[in-house]
């Protein structure tokens, strides 16, 4: 939630990639776009908070009058962008951050099983075609508060997530990637799989704990959840 009031120029949800014909162009403008922070010369950081890159690539930028970029350079700014899905050489799902090994397993599972299986990424696409950038926007605020009871289009976001986890489910098993043991990966799922059919969130149970066993004192997870 904290990102919903941290520098709206890079931040947020990006409306433009839903729009027909969205693609990597259209991805570099809005990166051209977005207010420099820095450069960096030398091994230190040159302050160019508020400049253009465009301006840098035409020689003109204030705080380096003169120089062009090099490809360190456009990739040190791509590195200041943090909208919720970020565009590198893969695609950063930023909307997950951190937790216990195995849900640090289980978000590149669902994603894998999502994107990497086309039955698979047509069925996901199905649940979200009808939401436009309203829809996005308003459940991006309510998951903050509601987690799984947060709507969206009239169903309710657990409803979504036992979804999407049943078709990353059958992407994984579509993908066929088996460990030494003949195990395929559905089984890194299976923490997501509880969470969505139970409606409760790692957070609704870590604030159990605060108000219950752990008595108000929050210095406890460091003590129960360090890994």
């Amino acid at each position: 939630n904290v990102w919903t009031d941290t520098d709206a120029d890079r931040t947020g949800m990006l409306g433009f990639v839903y729009e027909d014909g969205f693609g990597f162009e259209r991805y570099a403008d809005y990166a051209l776009d977005t207010p420099m922070y820095f450069a960096k010369r030398g091994g230190k950081y040159v302050d160019a908070s508020g400049q253009s890159f465009r301006d840098f690539q035409a020689g003109k930028l204030p705080a380096l009058p003169g120089e062009y970029p090099t490809l360190k350079d456009w990739n040190d700014h791509l590195t200041t962008l943090f909208p919720e899905v970020r565009l590198k050489s893969y695609l950063e799902m930023r909307g997950a951050d951190g937790g216990p090994w195995s849900r640090i397993c289980a978000l590149p599972a669902l994603w894998a099983g999502v994107l990497y299986d086309a039955p698979s990424l047509a069925a996901a696409w199905d649940l979200v075609k009808d939401w436009d950038i309203a829809d996005h926007e308003r459940l991006r605020r309510d998951v903050t508060r509601l987690g799984l009871k947060a709507e969206v289009a009239g169903r309710s976001v657990r409803d979504i997530a036992v979804d999407l986890v049943a078709i990353a489910k059958q992407g994984l098993k579509n993908r066929a990637k088996f460990s030494g043991g003949m195990v395929d990966e559905r089984g890194y799922l299976s923490e997501l799989e509880d969470i969505a059919d139970s409606g409760i969130t790692p957070a609704e149970r870590l604030l159990d704990l605060y108000h219950g066993a752990w008595q108000g004192d929050v210095k406890r997870i460091y003590a129960d959840f360090a890994y």
